[in-house]
């Protein structure tokens, strides 16, 4: 697993090609993080049931409420609850390096926020590697759209993540440690549109017919 640099130059606001020192920097920054620390996670998949007024993961505890919920997970007929973190190392890291450059760690954060994301990845390949006659859906986690950003709490019990990864919600409903992220993927029979990630990495670009008329799934 490797960090795809241009993540960070994003989270750090670079547009355009980056200047060779800033890229130079980066380059060791994220290379020391990931020699360091490696992204953990844990999954469970379970089936949907599809009410009047959620999606519900059987068994877990988990009801998912609102269109996004029901837009992502329309054609599955299983889900997967995703919960993958940095852990504290990373938070060590990073207040190793703002007491000695701020600079660098805002680079370490923008690191770090696209190392979990590549560790989300590499779980969802794990998913798609269990589950190979199944479609996966994009990752959507909990205050993305309508989604409430309080099942940070059921998922990480359905997970029991605070056990198996140290991952905590504060009363804020945040994470902790901070570079952690839950997520849900949906499990279909059939391709399914990239809602999240965009036409680029759709399954259906080459025969949609929305792209053929010159506009998207709406998603």
């Amino acid at each position: 697993m490797k960090l795809d640099l241009s993540e960070p130059l994003r989270y750090l606001g670079v547009r355009g090609e980056p200047d060779p020192a800033l890229l130079g920097e980066l380059s060791a920054v994220a290379d020391r993080l990931t020699r360091t620390v490696e992204p953990r996670w844990v999954w469970r998949v379970f089936r949907v049931k599809h009410l009047f007024e959620c999606e519900e993961l059987e068994g877990s505890g988990l009801s998912l409420p609102g269109t996004m919920a029901r837009t992502m997970l329309a054609d599955c007929g299983q889900a997967a609850a995703l919960a993958c973190t940095l852990g504290a190392g990373f938070e060590a890291m990073l207040r190793a390096q703002q007491a000695r450059s701020m600079a660098r760690a805002a680079m370490l954060d923008a690191c770090g926020s696209a190392w979990v994301e590549a560790g989300c990845g590499a779980a969802e390949a794990e998913i798609s590697a269990r589950f190979p006659g199944l479609h996966l859906t994009d990752r959507f986690s909990p205050g993305y759209g309508d989604l409430p950003l309080e099942l940070q709490r059921d998922i990480c019990a359905a997970l029991d993540a605070p056990r198996r990864l140290g991952v905590q919600v504060g009363d804020s409903l945040l994470l902790n440690p901070t570079k952690s992220v839950t997520a849900f993927i949906g499990l279909s029979e059939r391709p399914q549109p990239a809602r999240i990630r965009g036409c680029g990495h759709c399954a259906l670009a080459g025969s949609c017919q929305y792209r053929k008329e010159g506009k998207t799934c709406g998603a």
